[in-house]
């Protein structure tokens, strides 16, 4: 059994478990926002994401993790050169308005990446900023993307689901955060640092509810989109419930990781049966 222990762990390692989750919040926003789904552009977003986060776990995090250039690391590397010619080839048939938002998106990845201020390393060093980077940019490719590259407009609904997947996103960074609190430097200043464990699980438990409410902001409530942020609620408070200082392998890198999938799933078959 090490073979598909060995599998599993390339699977988490290499970032396509984070770019399914990411396709899948895209196809949750086309399910609830009404929207075809540009196949294009999944396929971009899927193997962008695994282009992006290697780069950033690899290209700049390894000490954090204790990497070394060995040959597994390197079939990430090589994994991460046929994912971008992959997201290169699906990019060129996406429209203008999309262009310029992937080129947003790409700017804040590199940013959250590379050193840009004189006293900072990079958007990540910032501390507590650095979640509201990654959530802005997972907001703005599985929301916004999809309605530029279908020519729609940005209505109120839009941004409004915009900022409900903007929080989704921040309370999904919790258990991140908490479990990178024993590989954090002190000057970091991540949320858990400043505050505890036990406000950041309150913070994060107010951020669900808020997900949740913002939905009556909206100017069309569907029974799709009302279902859809219950269950996002209910999956979300289950995450505060569970998240401990002490987690297990898998518990962020796998579980957490995989709400979007559940809420994809979820989502569809409903909206097969109504």
């Amino acid at each position: 059994m090490k073979w598909l222990k060995r599998f599993f762990d390339f699977y988490l390692d290499a970032s396509i478990h984070v770019a399914l989750a990411v396709f899948a919040m895209l196809k949750v926003s086309c399910l609830i926002l009404n929207i075809p789904m540009d196949h294009n552009l999944s396929y971009f977003l899927f193997f962008g994401t695994i282009v992006g986060y290697n780069f950033v776990k690899y290209g700049v995090e390894a000490k954090k993790y204790l990497l070394v250039a060995n040959s597994y690391h390197k079939n990430i590397q090589l994994f991460s050169f046929v994912a971008f010619f992959v997201a290169i080839y699906h990019f060129w048939f996406l429209n203008y308005d999309a262009w310029r938002c992937i080129g947003v998106l790409v700017l804040l990845t590199a940013m959250y990446a590379i050193p840009f201020l004189p006293k900072a390393r990079n958007l990540r060093s910032l501390g507590g900023f650095k979640i509201v980077v990654v959530a802005i940019v997972w907001a703005g490719a599985t929301v916004h993307l999809p309605v530029l590259a279908n020519s729609g407009d940005l209505t109120w609904d839009v941004w409004v689901e915009a900022i409900q997947r903007f929080l989704f996103v921040l309370v999904l960074m919790v258990p991140f955060e908490i479990r990178d609190l024993k590989y954090d430097e002190p000057d970091l200043r991540t949320l858990p640092q400043l505050i505890g464990f036990i406000r950041t699980k309150m913070i994060g438990t107010l951020g669900a509810f808020l997900f949740f409410w913002l939905l009556f902001l909206k100017d069309h409530i569907s029974n799709l989109d009302a279902l859809s942020k219950g269950f996002g609620l209910f999956m979300l408070g289950l995450l505060m419930l569970f998240t401990q200082r002490r987690q297990t392998a898998y518990f962020s890198s796998f579980w957490v990781e995989a709400l979007p999938i559940f809420w994809w799933i979820f989502l569809g078959l409903f909206a097969f049966w109504i």
